[in-house]
């Protein structure tokens, strides 16, 4: 359901992908693809660790980043390879389905923009820890939501860096692990060296990278099988699904629930927020990010639409999200060919870069905040950490078993900390219990709900499209709400939440008032917060 859904079918058939890939882009562009983006993000984040001598420099880039930065920022870890590859893949299989995914992931920050984006800033705190703990005057809130923020952390850099194991692995033929351990250290000594403002630089440049990484192939290729009726063969094969699927209509009203709300919850975009100079910025910035992301997601589509129309055979889901690297080859003969597939290889290893340094960023202002006090060698440490732990368990564990469950991080944000957020901003009534049960009830619904859909229900994972449709019978809608369940995690969690608040015993903080003042009083009329 997640950016990081993709992944699981990216997985499943690597080995089939792998020499498909290598036949139709030789090593040697791999290879140099993959060096030339790592030295060049190296080389931005090391000019830009000159910059980063102060506490602030490390968590929040001392509150300086204009708008149009911070949104590219924005777009460099928001859009991991599964953005890159997987939308793609997901177009290729579904057609016309899949076209929630990327307009889910855009209007998300529309979502944003109404509801979090400049209270968040205008509240003054380093992550959202501090924003939930400040707002409820609450220690245990505080503690609740920095476990959320590093299970959500944890839970979305394992794909990262179980997608770059299988990138490298089908770009260079090198052994899975290397794309693992080359990811998890280049990201943990950027972050570990310059912090918040060394990664808005290396973030903004990714994202360029990323989005000249699939405009550039997907325009050629236009260019290319224009005299060949694009246009009837696309309608053709966009409408229809291709194999015996049926369109689920309970888990695409599940996913744009997910997708919507779920954006509001991510902790790597929230902290992003807090590097504006103030809440116009942050409103400014969504805005920006909004018609970025709008931008790149027009090219993967573009890609899996010409899949559809030229390279059906690739329709399965141990190839499809293969289809951006596989496609250049197979349409633009010689060099050139090799030569857009190399791109795509570089920006799918840059989106690994860039949203696993987004996520190390937020863990390591969150464990450094908690446990060490807030000081910079506290943020150098908790960054290193956060970037070994998952790596551990890449290395210990099947990437099948993981990528196939992690498709549902959006539903757990939307079900956790999504309604925290958004009633703590414009509820006055909520209160510490509340926002306790609500994030409990959330986490232990969705984490069951996955757990018993990844092992019970064919396509688990949020995927539109199931194995069989739906029947009317109760086990059939049973499947269904374990498969994609926000629709039903969302409203639990929000409604416990109301109700503890309201009925079970606590109370608003004595200073609710003024608080609220805080987060949505302009800040020409109230002096910055320092």
């Amino acid at each position: 359901m997640s950016d990081a859904s993709a992944l699981g079918a990216l997985g499943a058939l690597g080995a089939a992908a792998a020499t498909s890939v290598s036949d139709a882009t030789p090593a040697s562009f791999g290879y140099a693809g993959i060096i030339i983006v790592t030295l060049t993000t190296v080389l931005v984040g090391a000019l830009a660790v000159r910059l980063s001598r102060t506490t602030r420099d490390f968590y929040v880039a001392s509150r300086t980043v204009p708008p149009w930065l911070n949104a590219s920022a924005i777009g460099g870890e928001y859009l991991s390879a599964a953005s890159v590859l997987g939308v793609a893949g997901l177009i290729l299989l579904q057609g016309a389905g899949g076209l929630w995914f990327p307009i889910g992931y855009a209007a998300g920050y529309l979502m944003l923009l109404l509801f979090v984006a400049a209270p968040l800033r205008r509240s003054g705190a380093y992550t959202v820890p501090d924003f939930t703990g400040a707002r409820l005057r609450s220690r245990s809130v505080r503690r609740a939501t920095s476990v959320l923020v590093i299970v959500i952390g944890w839970f979305y850099i394992v794909p990262q860096l179980q997608g770059a194991a299988l990138t490298v692995s089908i770009a260079t033929g090198l052994p899975p692990w290397a794309g693992s351990v080359a990811v998890a250290v280049i990201v943990g000594v950027i972050v570990a060296a310059g912090g918040m403002r060394s990664i808005t630089f290396v973030q903004a440049f990714q994202f360029w990278l990323k989005l000249t990484a699939v405009a550039l192939p997907a325009i050629v290729m236009l260019v290319v099988v224009g005299g060949r009726d694009l246009g009837a063969a696309a309608a053709t094969a966009f409408p229809a699904a291709l194999g015996p699927a049926a369109v689920n209509p309970y888990a695409t009203a599940s996913l744009a629930i997910a997708l919507l709300l779920g954006t509001l919850g991510l902790p790597h975009v929230l902290v992003r927020f807090t590097t504006n100079p103030d809440g116009v910025a942050a409103r400014r910035t969504t805005l920006i990010t909004v018609v970025l992301l709008v931008t790149f997601y027009v090219f993967p589509t573009t890609i899996g639409m010409l899949g559809r129309a030229f390279a059906p055979d690739l329709a399965t889901p141990g190839t499809a999200d293969s289809v951006a690297l596989l496609l250049p080859g197979r349409l633009v003969d010689g060099l050139a060919g090799d030569l857009l597939g190399a791109l795509i290889v570089a920006g799918a290893f840059g989106a690994f870069l860039s949203t696993s340094s987004g996520l190390v960023v937020s863990l390591a202002g969150v464990i450094s905040q908690e446990v060490a006090g807030g000081t910079v060698r506290g943020f150098r440490v908790a960054a290193l950490a956060s970037t070994l732990v998952p790596l551990l368990v890449v290395l210990m564990i099947e990437p099948a078993g993981l990528a196939g469950s992690v498709g549902l991080v959006f539903a757990f944000t939307a079900s956790t900390l999504s309604p925290l957020l958004v009633l703590g901003v414009w509820w006055r009534g909520l209160t510490a219990r509340g926002a306790l049960a609500g994030m409990l009830t959330g986490a232990i619904a969705c984490a069951v709900a996955v757990g018993l859909g990844v092992l019970r229900v064919p396509g688990a994972g949020g995927a539109l499209v199931d194995a069989a449709p739906l029947a009317a019978d109760w086990a059939a809608w049973l499947q269904a709400a374990l498969a994609a369940p926000a629709a039903w995690t969302i409203p639990l969690a929000v409604l416990v939440t109301v109700l503890v608040s309201r009925y079970g015993g606590g109370s608003p903080p004595v200073d609710v008032d003024r608080i609220l003042a805080r987060l949505h009083l302009p800040e020409r009329r109230r002096p910055k917060p320092q």
